[in-house]
C-alpha cells in the first residue's frame, strides 16, 4: 500500500444549512423584543426597508388572529413554519436554496409595532456574560423554584407570587385574588407561599415587616411567645414604649434587652442584598386568548407585538436604474433579497407562533375553563405531532413567548406538564392528579394502624391504574411536606 499524497474526488450528499436559515431559525425564537431590535438594525443596513407608521384599518389585517380552537386551528397556511432543516425536501436542493422570497414583494406586512430593547448578538449575552453578571432577586427564587420539586399547578402558582414580589423581598399581591383568578382555592395557594418563604433569602416572600422577622427568627428557632408578643407590637418598640413591652411580653429587663436586640440583628429589606437592575418591563404577551360563543377558546396574535416594515418600491426603482457599476447593481439585489426574505420570515413566524399557541390552548382547555387544578400533562412532542412540526421547533416558538389567558399571562412553557404513565397501558396520569391521590390517602389515615408506608402507597396507586415507582412517591410526598410513615404512626400514638 503507497503511503505518499494524493488527491481524490469524491461526489456525495450532505446538509449545509444556510446563513439565511440559520438567522430564520433565531428569528423565530427570539421574544417580540429582540425581534424589534433586530428590525431596528436591518432598517439601518438595508435602505429599501421602511417602517408603515399608518394606523392598520380593520379590513386590511392579515388574517391570521381569532380562529377558534377547533378545526380552524390547523391552519392550511401555516405549513411554512421554519421547520426545513426536518422537512422532506433533499439535502442538495436545501444546500443551495436561498430563503424564500416574498410573494409580493412590494406588499407591506400588516404588523403594529413593538417596544425597542434587546440585544441578541450571537446567542443571547452568552455564557460569560451570564456568569459575570450578579443575579436578581426574581432569578434567583426561579432558580429554586426549579429544583423544589413541586407539581406542575403548583409551580404556576408558585411563579405567579414570585413575580408578585418586590425588590425588597414582599410580596405584593393579595392571596384571594391570585387564587380567584387562577380558579384554586386560597389555602392552596397559601401552601404554596409557605413553600416560598422557605427559600433563599430567608423572610422572602412576606407581606408585612412582622411576618419577615418571624421568619428569620424560626430559622434560628428563636421563635418564642415572648417574641412573638414584641413582633405583635412593633409600634411599641418603635416609640421605645419599653414598660408595656415588658409587660405584653411578660419578661423583665434583661430579657427584653436581648429580644430586642435580636430583631435588630435581623434584616427587614431580604431583597436588599440582590441586584436592583434596570427597571422591570412590562411584558407584552404575544398571544391572546379569550372565550369565545359556544364554549370555544379564541386565539389571536397580539398585532401591537408585531412589526410592520414596506418595501419601497420606488426607491428601489430608482436606485437600481441609476446603479453605474456591477458593484453597486449587487448591493441594490442582495437588499432586495434581504427585504424580501425578512418580510416573508416575519410572516411565517407570526403563523407559527399562532399554529403552536392554538394547539397548547386546544390541549388545555380544562385550565383554562377550571382552573389551575385541571392541567394536563403536556410535552413538545404531543404539540409537534398534533400540528405537523419538529419538536426542536415548538420549543423555539415557546421560548420567551407570553400567552394572555383570563387566567393570567403565563410563559408558554408553564402549558408543558410532565405526566405519569398508566399501568394499564391506558392514558397516562397528570402528575398533579397523582399528588393529590397520595395525598387522599395520606389525609385518611385516622389509627396507627391506618398508615400507609410508601410501599403500600405503590401498591395502591397500581391497582388503580397508576405505574409509579417508590422514589416518586417518597418525592411527591416529601415536596407537599408530608411526614414519613414512622413519623405519622408517632403522631397519632401521641395523645390529642
Amino acid at each position: 500500500m503507497a503511503l505518499s499524497a494524493r488527491l481524490e474526488i469524491r461526489q456525495g450528499q450532505g446538509l449545509v444549512i444556510t446563513p439565511q436559515l440559520q438567522q430564520a431559525i433565531k428569528l423565530l425564537q427570539m421574544s417580540n423584543l429582540e425581534v424589534e431590535a433586530f428590525i431596528d438594525a436591518e432598517l439601518e443596513r438595508n435602505p429599501l426597508l421602511a417602517r408603515d407608521e399608518a394606523e392598520p384599518a380593520a379590513d386590511d389585517a392579515p388574517d391570521l388572529d381569532g380562529p377558534a380552537v377547533s378545526e380552524q386551528a390547523a391552519d392550511a397556511e401555516a405549513r411554512a413554519d421554519l421547520d426545513t432543516t426536518h422537512d422532506e425536501s433533499s439535502p442538495g436542493e436545501r444546500a443551495t436554496g436561498d430563503a424564500p422570497e416574498a410573494a409580493d414583494a412590494g406588499g407591506a406586512i400588516d404588523w403594529s409595532r413593538a417596544g425597542k430593547g434587546g440585544s441578541f448578538d450571537g446567542d443571547g449575552e452568552g455564557m460569560e456574560g451570564a456568569l459575570s453578571r450578579e443575579k436578581t432577586l426574581s432569578e434567583h427564587l426561579h432558580e429554586q423554584l426549579a429544583a423544589s420539586g413541586l407539581s406542575p399547578a403548583e409551580t404556576v402558582i408558585a411563579g405567579v407570587l414570585i413575580d408578585g414580589v418586590d425588590e425588597g423581598g414582599y410580596l405584593r399581591l393579595d392571596l384571594a385574588e391570585t387564587a380567584e383568578r387562577l380558579g384554586c382555592a386560597e389555602a392552596r395557594v397559601e401552601s404554596v407561599l409557605q413553600v416560598i418563604q422557605g427559600f433563599d433569602p430567608v423572610g422572602v416572600a412576606a407581606r408585612d415587616v412582622r411576618e419577615c422577622l418571624m421568619l428569620q427568627l424560626k430559622d434560628q428557632n428563636r421563635y418564642d411567645p415572648a417574641i412573638a408578643a414584641l413582633l405583635d407590637n412593633l409600634p411599641l418598640l418603635a416609640r421605645r414604649d419599653l414598660a408595656a413591652l415588658k409587660k405584653l411580653c411578660g419578661v423583665d429587663d434583661e430579657d427584653l434587652r436581648e429580644m430586642i436586640a435580636e430583631i435588630r440583628g435581623l434584616t427587614p429589606r431580604p431583597g436588599a442584598a440582590f441586584p436592583g437592575g434596570e427597571a422591570a418591563t412590562a411584558v407584552a404577551p404575544d398571544v391572546f386568548v379569550r372565550e369565545g360563543p359556544g364554549g370555544l377558546w379564541l386565539v389571536e396574535l397580539n398585532s401591537d407585538t408585531l412589526p410592520r416594515l414596506l418595501l419601497d418600491q420606488r426607491y428601489h426603482a430608482r436606485v437600481s436604474g441609476q446603479a453605474r457599476s456591477d458593484q453597486e447593481r449587487t448591493f441594490v439585489s442582495d437588499c432586495l433579497a434581504q427585504a424580501n426574505w425578512l418580510m416573508k420570515s416575519l410572516d411565517q413566524r407570526a403563523r407559527t407562533i399562532l399554529k403552536v399557541s392554538s394547539e397548547i390552548v386546544r390541549q388545555q382547555d380544562a385550565f383554562l375553563a377550571f382552573g389551575v387544578e385541571h392541567l394536563r400533562p403536556l410535552n413538545l412532542k404531543t404539540v409537534a405531532e398534533a400540528i405537523g412540526m419538529h419538536e426542536s421547533t415548538v420549543s423555539r416558538v415557546t421560548s420567551n413567548k407570553y400567552m394572555a389567558t383570563p387566567r393570567g399571562l403565563f410563559e408558554m412553557k408553564f402549558f408543558f406538564t410532565s405526566a405519569i404513565a398508566s399501568s394499564e397501558g391506558g392514558e397516562a396520569h397528570s402528575a398533579e392528579s397523582v399528588r393529590h391521590k397520595i395525598k387522599q390517602l395520606i389525609d385518611g389515615e385516622v389509627r396507627e394502624a391506618d398508615v400507609l408506608s410508601d410501599d403500600r402507597l405503590v401498591e395502591i396507586l397500581k391497582e388503580a391504574g397508576v405505574d409509579i415507582a417508590r422514589r416518586t412517591v417518597a418525592k411527591y410526598r416529601e415536596a407537599m411536606r408530608i411526614p414519613s410513615s414512622v413519623e405519622r404512626r408517632r403522631q397519632l400514638k401521641e395523645p390529642a
